[in-house]
């Protein structure tokens, strides 16, 4: 009713595991909130900077989404999301440490240019040197909106195996919101 992902799912035990960030694939996701050509225009985004993160190795990990995107922003405050909040959690390729791989990542971390491109706001972050109060940050931010109210968020996997299904949904979408 309050037009955001719940923070626990409905029916589940407040003190159980069944609550945000849901793990869901990438095909869900897209399927979920590609409810318009504006949402459209993002998830594309959101799988072209997947594509570009893939072709420098960055394929294993996680990616948090949250974000007016995972709101219903429309009905809320009656405009579409203009971008999704994106922080990647990923483990750079084998060989590599963060400073012989910066150069080649710097792309996808520049979060002006991220946005200009893609709609992605975006973060990176190198497991495992993962600091808890990072983690922790990002959880509390995500888990409240702005004025307070409690919401949830999506998790994807990182891995392309998704990742053509997904293109192929929001192709098929694409056709539903042609003028």
């Amino acid at each position: 009713m309050a037009g955001v992902v719940p923070p626990i799912r409905p029916g589940a035990h407040p003190a159980g595991r069944d609550r945000s960030p849901y793990r869901v694939s990438l095909s869900e996701f897209a399927d979920r909130f590609c409810l318009s050509s504006e949402r459209l225009e993002i998830l594309n985004g959101l799988m072209n900077l997947r594509s570009g993160l893939h072709s420098i190795g960055v394929t294993q990990g996680f990616q948090w989404i949250d974000g007016s995107f995972l709101e219903h922003i429309e009905d809320t405050a009656s405009r579409p999301p203009n971008d999704v909040d994106v922080v990647t959690y990923a483990f750079l390729p084998a060989g590599e440490t963060q400073q012989t791989f910066m150069p080649r990542l710097f792309p996808y971390i520049d979060r002006a240019a991220v946005k200009a491109s893609y709609k992605v706001d975006h973060i990176v972050r190198v497991l495992p040197q993962i600091d808890i109060h990072d983690v922790c940050y990002w959880y509390s931010l995500w888990s409240h909106r702005r004025d307070g109210l409690w919401k949830g968020y999506a998790e994807v996997d990182l891995a392309p195996t998704d990742d053509a299904q997904a293109r192929s949904l929001l192709a098929a979408k694409s056709l539903g919101f042609q003028p």
